[in-house]
């Protein structure tokens, strides 16, 4: 299976190197990976150059934007810019941070389960975090679904899911939208990828309220949107990030922003949403 891996990147020089000297590292090599330098201010162009100088399966690409890092705008108009540089000879699309260490098997094994099951769409491994000298599972990992740092989509399925959205909360969305078109998706726990900068370390106060409006866009309603938040909030130990997701998404109804998903795709996305609260609470 061919592979096209896009990473975008902003002042990422202390793990730009080591994400990329573990793609040339892999048993199965990736086709073409394209580093999409995102207005950084320190060394991440010059150390993605040196790898793209030694491999002819690796380039970069600058862009301009906002120094704010807004999860899911920010890093998917990057993601896209490096899509559209690349031609569509590929099978595999992926989506991948620029602080991940993948083991030398994590293509070949994702290829593995691609090859094995033709209805799959998306799969990946897990995130684990270094603490306290080990490295552990990072705790928003869940084994049905598959963390928005390392993604890798079967062409057909990123095609029929329309890509990936620019906004917050477009790494829930495009597995629902998988769902919805009856794609399938996987978690191999047994590949472990090291995650260096935990997941909105670098998040700033403006997009504390993008999270609940991601729930407004998504279409799930009052009661689902309350019980998400409740339990994301939870997982990162804050109960004022419960009020800023709900005021974020009373904000975005008030407004009439516009949805990700169709009404038919976020009425299957709300019972297929009920369906796994209910299975957990039975």
């Amino acid at each position: 299976m061919e592979f096209y891996i896009i990473i975008p990147a902003h002042n990422e020089e202390d793990f730009i190197g080591k994400t990329l000297e573990s793609l040339v590292k892999q048993k199965l090599l990736p086709k073409k990976v394209v580093v999409v330098n995102d207005n950084s201010t320190d060394n991440t162009h010059q150390l993605a150059e040196t790898y793209a100088s030694k491999y002819n399966w690796i380039s970069v690409l600058n862009t301009k934007s906002s120094d704010a890092h807004l999860p899911g705008s920010k890093i998917i108009n990057a993601f896209n810019k490096g899509f559209a540089s690349l031609d569509g000879d590929y099978d595999i699309i992926c989506k991948f941070d620029a602080d991940l260490i993948f083991p030398e098997n994590y293509l070949e094994q994702i290829a593995n389960h691609f090859n094995a099951h033709p209805k799959l769409g998306m799969a990946s491994g897990f995130c684990f975090i270094e603490k306290n000298n080990d490295w552990v599972l990072e705790n928003l990992t869940n084994k049905d679904h598959i963390r928005g740092a390392l993604k890798a989509y079967r062409k057909e399925c990123f095609e029929q899911i329309g890509q990936l959205k620019p906004s917050m909360g477009w790494d829930t969305v495009d597995e629902l939208l998988a769902k919805y078109h009856g794609w399938q998706i996987l978690t191999d726990e047994t590949l472990h990828v090291k995650h260096l900068k935990p997941t909105g370390k670098s998040y700033n106060k403006a997009s504390k309220y993008l999270q609940g409006e991601a729930m407004y866009k998504m279409r799930y309603g009052f009661w689902i949107t309350l019980i998400s938040a409740l339990k994301l909030a939870y997982k990162k130990g804050s109960f004022k990030l419960f009020r800023d997701y709900m005021n974020g998404y009373f904000k975005a109804k008030l407004n009439k922003t516009e949805f990700l998903v169709s009404k038919n795709e976020g009425k299957f996305i709300r019972d297929l949403r009920w369906k796994g609260i209910l299975k957990k609470i039975s």
